[in-house]
């Protein structure tokens, strides 16, 4: 039985590896918080406790219009959607740094990064709400392609070991948040569906003194942001024309909130061919999640814990006109 059982985890763990990603861990108010782990966690006993919505695994969401859009999910296989996580990340301060953790991520699925906030109601709880198709969600990060370098910000997330860091807003407002971010890889993005978006959901209490609770025009739903006649979410992104300097490549979604919010690789859009960079494997992170903003000591280990179950594994992919890798 034991062998069967490391035979299934080494599957599993294999499956991680050949495809897609998701956020492993982050590191909020200067504590690393270990994320949602879908090959793991979900066959540990006792289940950890995470600050990050559970995902079905590592696998897109090309529906646009389907509930999983907002935090992940597998309404296909049966996974509607996303539920809240039992613990949140506190504090939080507003005006500091989020490092997100990615898993390793394949350099055929290039395409921008974005980062949306929504803010809890008043007397509910990031623990218990989702905010179904509400308009709730303003951008406070984006990166599509780097001017400078003319490096795509799935890139330059790999270059920098799998890592993509955003500012929480220093106006924002004290409270309880969801964080949404997400890939978005544009390999198969000559048709709708087939721009792959892969979200994840932090939930994190913002401290400090900001007094502006976002609303308006900004405020967008998921589903509901996104759909086939969404600017960037169909791009031939190997058609000749779309390559060529001077054609910019429009990052989906609302305009930022506000305006001096960034994140690594925010950048104007520009559109060029860029080589593939080298994959960097970061080790994971094992840490204990905790509400309280106590130091945590940072231990990297490579190991898996508890015994795991095979996932469905998504079907490789690759964009009309690729002839790279297809994993």
């Amino acid at each position: 039985m034991k062998s069967i059982i490391a035979s299934i985890g080494a599957l599993a763990a294999a499956t991680q590896v050949a495809a897609h990603g998701y956020v492993s861990s982050a590191v909020i108010g200067g504590t690393t918080y270990t994320g949602y782990l879908p090959y793991t966690d979900p066959y540990t006993s006792p289940t950890p406790q995470r600050i990050i919505r559970a995902i079905p695994g590592n696998g897109p969401v090309t529906d646009m219009s389907l509930i999983d859009i907002q935090c992940n999910g597998w309404s296909e296989g049966g996974v509607i959607g996303s539920s809240p996580a039992p613990l949140y990340a506190t504090p939080a301060p507003a005006g500091s740094t989020v490092t997100l953790q990615w898993t390793d991520w394949p350099d055929t699925h290039i395409g921008p990064v974005i980062t949306y906030m929504a803010k809890v109601p008043s007397g509910q709880s990031v623990t218990s709400w989702s905010p179904g198709t509400s308009a709730v969600w303003f951008k406070v990060a984006e990166a599509g392609l780097d001017t400078s370098t003319n490096t795509w910000a799935a890139i330059k997330l790999i270059a920098d070991g799998n890592k993509y860091s955003f500012t929480i807003p220093s106006t924002l407002a004290p409270g309880q948040y969801i964080i949404r971010h997400e890939i978005i890889a544009l390999h198969s993005s000559y048709t709708y569906p087939g721009a792959q978006s892969y979200p994840s959901c932090i939930q994190i209490e913002v401290t400090g003194s900001g007094t502006v609770t976002p609303s308006g025009s900004k405020l967008v739903a998921f589903p509901g942001a996104y759909g086939s006649t969404t600017a960037g979410l169909v791009w031939p992104l190997w058609n000749p024309n779309n390559l060529q300097s001077g054609v910019s490549y429009p990052i989906p979604g609302p305009a930022l909130y506000f305006s001096s919010s960034s994140g690594s690789g925010n950048t104007t859009t520009t559109t060029t061919r860029t080589s593939s960079t080298t994959t960097t494997r970061a080790s994971s992170t094992t840490t204990t999640t905790t509400r309280t903003s106590s130091t945590t000591t940072t231990t990297r280990t490579s190991t898996t814990t508890g015994s795991s179950s095979a996932v469905a594994a998504y079907g490789q992919c690759g964009g009309q006109g690729w002839t790279g890798g297809t994993t």
